[in-house]
């Protein structure tokens, strides 16, 4: 006999999985480097996405009308997301080039800023008003998100304009949830460019919600569209979450969860008979709906790690 109380198990029937074993190693780890460093945060990122028609409408940085950008560099990580106004193609206007063209400004400033300080409000600004330079603008509008950790503050900053938005969660807890702005019902808060088209909302970066908020190793970041928050409650947003161990993460988990929750939003959004959280604000405004909302759906998933002294950022 072993001496081991075989109700329980002896090492051979209970081996630790190889999960646990990369989560202790992971603890272990960061306590030694506690030792000798401070905790320095970067993000790792996965992103999904479903686009509202056609599948083949998806590129490496966008989804539909939907786009999207990550910046990883010494001082800091940007991530943004924004979300084309679709009525535009009533006019014969391809509104994801205004998305895809504004998101492409914001990741080359990002990249070329050498500054201590980078404002999400005034990566939005200037990058916006780039666009409103060019000798042809392009016509459109969209929604934007830019959230830029900086990595010495340990904190988060965030430019929330219309009704994109992203979550912060730690463990099975929200920490913080921006707020979608809106003029009236199905009508975000915009950045736009109408060369003097009558009716056009045209909001300013200025106008964006913006927050602050520090962060821990283990903090998971959900950036996203509207198709997402659109057709699923923050309750189930978590609940997806909780499948990432927070302490030994990986890119393919974080792919995993991204993928899933996108494929959640759409399900819903198929769904005629569900009371989603657009069917819940609709008949807050009196307008009687039930089901989800199809759309294009951006889903960034972010965790906050440690940058190992032997890692590049």
């Amino acid at each position: 006999s072993s001496g081991i109380n075989a109700e329980y198990g002896g090492p051979r029937d209970d081996p630790i999985s190889l999960r646990a074993m990369q989560s202790l190693l992971y603890i272990g780890r960061s306590l030694l480097l506690g030792l000798r460093q401070p905790f320095k945060p970067r993000l790792l990122c996965a992103c999904s996405g479903v686009p509202r028609t056609h599948p083949r409408n998806a590129g490496p940085a966008h989804f539909g009308d939907d786009a999207f950008f990550i910046v990883e560099n010494e001082k800091r990580s940007v991530i943004g997301i924004a979300d084309g106004v679709g009525g535009w193609r009533r006019y014969d206007v391809d509104p994801s080039k205004f998305t895809r063209s504004l998101m492409m400004n914001c990741e080359r400033l990002a990249r070329s800023t050498t500054t201590d300080i980078l404002s999400p409000v005034g990566l939005l600004q200037r990058a916006y008003e780039q666009m409103m330079q060019m000798k042809s603008p392009l016509l459109g509008s969209c929604t934007a998100c830019i959230v830029v950790m900086d990595k010495e503050r340990k904190e988060v900053s965030a430019a929330n304009l219309g009704d994109s938005g992203f979550m912060v969660v730690r463990g099975d807890s929200v920490v913080y949830q921006s707020q979608e702005q809106q003029h009236y019902f199905n009508t975000p808060y915009q950045l736009s460019i109408n060369t003097g088209r009558q009716g056009v909302i045209q909001d300013r970066p200025s106008d964006a919600d913006t927050a602050t908020i520090s962060i821990q190793r283990g903090d998971l970041i959900v950036m996203a569209t509207d198709g997402l928050f659109d057709n699923m409650f923050q309750k189930q947003i978590v609940e997806r979450l909780q499948q990432i161990d927070r302490y030994a993460p990986s890119y393919e988990d974080l792919k995993t969860v991204a993928d899933r929750l996108a494929a959640d939003a759409r399900d819903l959004a198929m769904d005629e008979q569900y009371m989603s959280p657009f069917a819940v604000k609709a008949q807050h405004y009196g307008i009687n709906f039930r089901g989800g909302k199809l759309d294009d759906i951006t889903v960034l998933l972010a965790s906050v790690v440690d940058c190992w002294p032997d890692e590049k950022t």
